[in-house]
């Protein structure tokens, strides 16, 4: 299985953002990754559409949204508007998780779930012919450097079971939060494929090499 690594700009250094997103695409990085915050869904208040916009010229790779809002519909044209490439939104906090998903691809962009730690992966079950990505998230999300959930490692199976009985194998499984090589290891062993990742590949400038750490986590 070809692992993808994307990691967090939430992590990186805000002064000098475009040349951070350089760095990554250089050091190997398949997406970028944006973490939104609204201080609604999630207690802490992140960044905007303007800072995508601000970002897209220094990268020709993926820039990939992951909305932790309370009202993402309300937001998805500004982010299309952009450059985001990807834009992936929570099951909490969308009543017509269906309509909204294909309101995203009808803008050409590719559309994405996240699951928090405590919802249950059958809420996907009417939606996965319309995902591009499913993201579980390893953490509560709102804040880095949390630690890894291991609870969250049957969901990953799950789901990555489920996929390949619905002949969606296609559709990424990704990870995020708390991760480095060794919980990387776990949740690609379960059957993730993409790894989103933040203070541990920007917690020094070794960037390339974190990030080959993550898509081959050592034994």
């Amino acid at each position: 299985m070809h692992i993808l690594v994307s990691p967090s700009i939430l992590s990186a250094d805000f002064a000098k953002l475009g040349s951070e997103v350089a760095k990554m695409q250089d050091a190997g990085a398949d997406y970028i990754h944006i973490d939104v915050m609204d201080g609604q869904f999630v207690e802490n208040i992140t960044v905007g559409a303007p800072v995508v916009s601000a970002i897209k010229p220094h990268t020709k790779v993926p820039i990939d949204v992951h909305l932790m809002v309370a009202k993402p519909k309300t937001l998805i044209t500004d982010f299309v508007k952009a450059g985001a490439n990807m834009i992936t939104v929570h099951q909490e906090s969308v009543h017509h998780l269906d309509r909204l998903l294909t309101e995203i691809k009808e803008h050409e962009v590719r559309a994405g779930v996240s699951l928090c730690p405590a919802t249950h992966e059958s809420n996907l079950e009417y939606v996965y012919e319309h995902l591009d990505r499913v993201l579980v998230m390893t953490v509560n999300p709102g804040y880095g450097g949390q630690a890894f959930l291991p609870s969250q490692l049957a969901k990953i199976h799950n789901i990555r079971k489920r996929l390949d009985t619905l002949g969606l194998s296609k559709v990424e499984l990704a990870v995020d939060g708390g991760m480095n090589p060794k919980t990387a290891k776990l949740a690609i062993e379960h059957g993730a494929n993409v790894i989103i990742a933040g203070q541990y590949i920007f917690r020094n400038e070794d960037y390339a090499g974190n990030i080959t750490k993550l898509k081959n986590p050592p034994s």
